[in-house]
């Protein structure tokens, strides 16, 4: 199974260095409960970094372009160097100090947008430019800058690549034999020899940093490749998804309009329902009037023949 997400790491390198740990523990959790457990063991041996490595990582990880920028300075550098071309390098040094300036000036305002971040009088700032300039100077430094996964600041003690002096041993006792004096072509001789020397260390060194650059392409390459086809699984997963979610809404839609048309109908019945119950109300009540007013009478017309049975009585 794969390692931590792109998307994980950047999540937690770019949170504050004390919730690092909960978010990573969480993390952990989650990928064990989904059957992880080797993601899980990545996951955990994450390591918090620094406050200071952790606003040079949320530089790199937010405002990746302004890190290319600085790599491509740090290379115009050691060319300059390499080269020995003292204006140039005056220039690109003058640029140097005026770029990382800037850098810990977007450090500051991002640290102010992020959640958990100290005050900014409390920001190690000069940790933070220190660690920029070796990244010019170092380019291991650079990866790590480069990846957003930087632990702790980083200090560099001098800048550029220092020749080595020439040195030649003296063994105790012997007096060092004078350099021989040398002749007009001997001179040029040499002169050429070590500046072909020179161009061929300069070409073996301008071969090494292509293929160094080409590697990083590589792999950044194989990693967008691999965040492409992450992002097309989940692409067809959500489609799917949508697809399986537009049809139950149908479902849905077509029982909720078959319960409306049952709806309407029963609204139909009860009206005739209550309808026919007033009716019959109606009918009830008139009934019973003319049942009193025929028992009334009837009643009347026993009281007629009580009277007349009685009269025929005192008669006979």
């Amino acid at each position: 199974m794969p390692g931590p997400s792109r998307e994980l790491v950047h999540r937690l390198y770019t949170t504050a260095p004390d919730r690092f740990v909960a978010i990573r523990d969480e993390a952990v959790a989650e990928a064990r409960s989904a059957g992880d457990p080797k993601g899980a063991r990545e996951i955990a041996r994450l390591r918090r970094p620094t406050v200071a490595a952790w606003l040079v990582n949320l530089l790199a990880i937010r405002r990746p372009e302004l890190v290319a920028d600085l790599a491509q300075l740090a290379e115009a550098l050691r060319t300059a160097q390499r080269e020995l071309r003292g204006p140039r390098l005056r220039e690109l040094s003058t640029q140097r100090r005026a770029v990382v300036g800037a850098l810990v000036a977007e450090v500051r305002k991002l640290a102010a947008g992020a959640e958990g971040a100290p005050s900014a009088g409390k920001l190690p700032l000069a940790e933070v430019e220190a660690t920029l300039n070796a990244a010019l100077a170092d380019t291991a430094v650079a990866e790590q800058v480069r990846s957003g996964r930087l632990l702790k600041a980083a200090t560099y003690a001098g800048f550029g690549e220092v020749p080595r002096p020439q040195l030649r041993l003296v063994t105790g006792g012997e007096e060092p034999e004078p350099a021989p004096h040398p002749e007009p072509g001997d001179r040029q001789r040499r002169d050429a020899e070590r500046g072909a020397l020179r161009a061929e260390q300069a070409q073996r060194a301008a071969r090494a940093e292509r293929a160094r650059r080409r590697r990083a392409i590589e792999k950044e390459l194989a990693r967008a490749r691999t965040d492409q086809e992450r992002a097309e699984a989940e692409l067809a997963g959500a489609t799917a998804a949508e697809r399986d979610g537009v049809a139950a809404l149908d479902a849905i839609e077509a029982e909720l309009a078959e319960l409306e048309r049952r709806r309407a109908v029963a609204e139909q019945d009860l009206s005739r329902a209550r309808l026919a119950r007033r009716g019959a109300e109606r009918t009830v009540t008139a009934a019973r009037r003319r049942a009193g007013e025929v028992e009334a009478a009837v009643e009347a017309l026993d009281a007629e023949e009580g009277d007349a049975d009685a009269d025929a009585g005192a008669a006979d």
